[in-house]
């Protein structure tokens, strides 16, 4: 089944993420299925909030996911084409479950209404959620052996954390989220209602400004770690130049913070990805 399980794999990265499912594009082909199936998991675990009704079916798929992890119901679990290809996966760079539970912990938030409390726990989030996704593909790129020092993937997950939710950030507010940190919105005098309302401030810009200039430094500091990386383990991060585009289409934006964010075509991403990863062989 695990032919069939991949492509299902990677139409549902197509689908699902994007940006992720693009960024796939620059792997050498041997590789490329184990890395799509571990995105393809990460993209059904995302996108729970949005496919159930409340927090206690959200649990439900979240704990599926981590019996399937721990070998609980393993024939049945087969029979899902996204678990097959993600067991055959671990199965086959003996990479650690481990990782992916704390991955599927972290994403518990998600499903919960609670503003994220500071940047500490913020970067603790991408760094199980985004920054896990990134070592785990230098992983497979490295037939499944340990990567050091993970700085690189430590740095690109919070940067492209960061910048998701500041592109997302209006459609987080009106579901009466925060997703990005708090304390730093507090500090500047933003009130919650302030933020659900739609309400435009000094205050608030001063807020998203900083957070943006933290993204920039994690951008920064994961190009100097990439650059002293293997050449064969580079191409694990090539979502980084769609990752520095966006930030400077964030940073170039109109009107309110609030307002949906531009972003590029597939071809302009296609290109970018193709374009680093010449220069990182």
């Amino acid at each position: 089944m695990s032919a069939e399980s991949f492509a299902h794999a990677a139409q549902t990265l197509r689908e699902s993420d994007r940006d992720r499912y693009l960024s796939t594009l620059a792997l050498p082909s041997g590789a490329r299925d184990g890395v799509t199936a571990i995105l393809a998991f990460n993209a059904d675990i995302a996108g729970i909030r949005e496919r159930v009704s409340g927090p206690a079916p959200g649990e439900i798929r979240l704990q599926w996911w981590n019996d399937a992890l721990k070998g609980d119901g393993h024939g049945a679990v087969r029979q899902n084409p996204l678990a097959d290809a993600l067991l055959t996966t671990l199965d086959r760079y003996a990479l650690p479950p481990g990782t992916l539970q704390r991955l599927i912990g972290a994403r518990r938030f998600d499903l919960y209404d609670d503003p994220m409390p500071d940047l500490e726990t913020f970067e603790g989030y991408a760094g199980e959620t985004a920054s896990t996704l990134l070592q785990l593909s230098a992983m497979i790129l490295n037939e499944g052996l340990p990567v050091e020092p993970g700085d690189a993937a430590g740095h690109l997950g919070v940067a492209q954390a960061m910048v998701g939710h500041l592109r997302a950030f209006g459609y987080v507010a009106s579901q009466g989220r925060i997703m990005l940190p708090w304390s730093i919105f507090q500090a500047n005098g933003v009130r919650e209602g302030e933020i659900f309302a739609g309400t435009d401030s000094e205050g608030l810009h001063e807020a998203l400004g900083q957070i943006t200039e933290l993204a920039e430094e994690h951008l920064r500091k994961a190009r100097v770690a990439i650059t002293a990386l293997p050449s064969g383990l580079r191409p694990a991060f090539a979502i980084l130049p769609v990752v520095e585009a966006q930030l400077r289409l964030w940073q170039r934006r109109g009107g309110s913070p609030f307002a949906a964010p531009a972003d590029e075509a597939d071809w302009r991403k296609i290109g970018r990805i193709g374009w680093w990863a010449l220069r990182n062989r």
